[in-house]
């Protein structure tokens, strides 16, 4: 709203400073503050509300070192994340931005399904919470909506550097020093992603489809709603696993999203999709400001959720922080690079499945089932280890850069 405002300022009145606000580094830098600064006021209060009305877990009886302290500690605490991402991304980001628009109604969706979740949790007194077939059907029903507005709506398009003799038709218009100007195909909508390690890097869904039948592309759609579905479904599912020790979602979430808005920087922006060789997504260095505010938020529920947590964010905010994840990596077409990314998720996903499937097939051969790790996810095998978990957070969290860091480096590594 605010950017609409200065906007309007800088047209009509020539308002000094108003300007600042067209480019995307100074909102962004805006969106981290403000995130920091909502946490830190309303974080203290909704602590002490949520204490007064005695909402806190009741439900943390692993027999693990520490977890009996833990009883009573406040939950819901994810309120606190989506309120820091919700406000700076309303005050500074472009609302008719298709990728800002995707992003908020992912926040709101999986933020209310957790809410749910919790609420059933804390206040009707079941542990188990909201049913896992309602949760797997609302994040069914967010990934047919990102689905198609990723697959319909007009404003998703990506364009290509030219090559060829599109590149030579534009050396004729422009003479020799065209090599200095980056010079891109027209905008098209395309079902396009990005293949990490490969120099021609481009990976189109419809081939899935279209080896049956060219005249199949049209239903493309078939098959790229339910790869989405998948995406969201899985990434949420693995934030939510990772939420067991003080600020290793949180941490984790953090260091994930500074790597994306590295890349949606890159991805909307000619001149560095020019540089790295890579498609340049109109209109996507918006999700910037998102993810500014993203971190801003993760970085302020870290003052009260960092070990010894005062709070905890429950399904209410672990649940909304994977999706937005998914979606924000599925938006600038690098969803390729999540088991990377993401590499923390994927091994807490995939140690439960390692650690039930095991459990399983062991009983039914011979009667007993056998466990691979002492507890799953994984952090509460090192937990049974005997590792403090201030050292398991710290060193999920050094993997977690290591990884990010990696995933950036891919825009050239070929």
């Amino acid at each position: 709203m605010l950017t609409y405002l200065f906007e309007y300022l800088q047209q009509n009145f020539d308002f000094p400073g108003a300007g600042l606000f067209q480019y995307i580094s100074f909102r962004a830098a805006m969106a981290v503050v403000t995130s920091l600064i909502v946490s830190m006021i309303i974080g203290k209060r909704i602590i002490r509300f949520l204490q007064i009305k005695q909402i806190g877990e009741t439900v943390r009886q692993l027999g693990l070192q520490g977890e009996d302290l833990k009883k009573g500690t406040p939950t819901m605490g994810g309120i606190i994340i989506l309120a820091a991402i919700l406000i700076p991304v309303l005050l500074f980001a472009r609302l008719e931005n298709v990728y800002i628009q995707m992003l908020v109604i992912t926040t709101l969706w999986m933020g209310t399904i957790g809410f749910i979740d919790d609420y059933i949790k804390v206040f009707k007194k079941n542990k188990e919470g909201l049913r896992g077939k309602f949760k797997v059907i609302g994040q069914v029903g967010l990934g047919i909506i990102i689905g198609s507005m990723l697959y319909f709506h007009p404003d998703v398009t990506i364009k290509e550097e030219a090559r060829g003799a599109d590149q030579q038709s534009t050396s004729e218009l422009y003479g020799d020093n065209v090599q200095s100007i980056p010079v891109f195909m027209d905008a098209e909508k395309s079902t396009k992603t990005t293949i990490p390690f490969f120099k021609n890097n481009e990976f189109d869904y419809n081939r899935l489809i279209t080896w049956i039948d060219e005249d199949l592309e049209g239903y493309t759609w078939i098959i790229f709603i339910p790869i989405i579905i998948f995406i969201i479904t899985a990434v949420s599912n693995g934030a939510n696993l990772t939420d067991g020790l003080d600020g290793l979602a949180t941490g984790t979430s953090a260091i994930v999203a500074t790597a994306l808005a590295v890349l949606a920087y890159v991805s909307g922006s000619v001149i560095f999709a020019d540089y790295f060789d890579i498609m340049y997504i109109p209109f996507s260095g918006e999700m910037v400001i998102f993810a500014a505010a993203f971190i801003g938020a993760c970085i302020g529920f870290l003052w009260y959720n960092s070990y010894p947590a005062q709070v905890f964010m429950g399904d209410t905010g672990s649940l909304a922080i994977g999706a937005i994840i998914a979606v924000f990596a599925i938006a600038v077409r690098k969803e390729l690079l999540i088991p990377i990314l993401c590499g923390v998720f994927l091994i807490e996903n995939l140690s439960v499945i390692m650690q039930v499937s095991y459990f399983k097939y062991t009983k039914k051969r011979t009667g007993t089932g056998k466990r691979i790790f002492l507890m799953s996810p994984l952090h509460h095998h090192y937990q049974k280890k005997g590792y403090h978990e201030a050292k398991i957070v710290n060193r999920f969290w050094i993997v977690s850069i290591m990884l990010a860091v990696f995933a950036i480096i891919t825009l050239k590594l070929r």
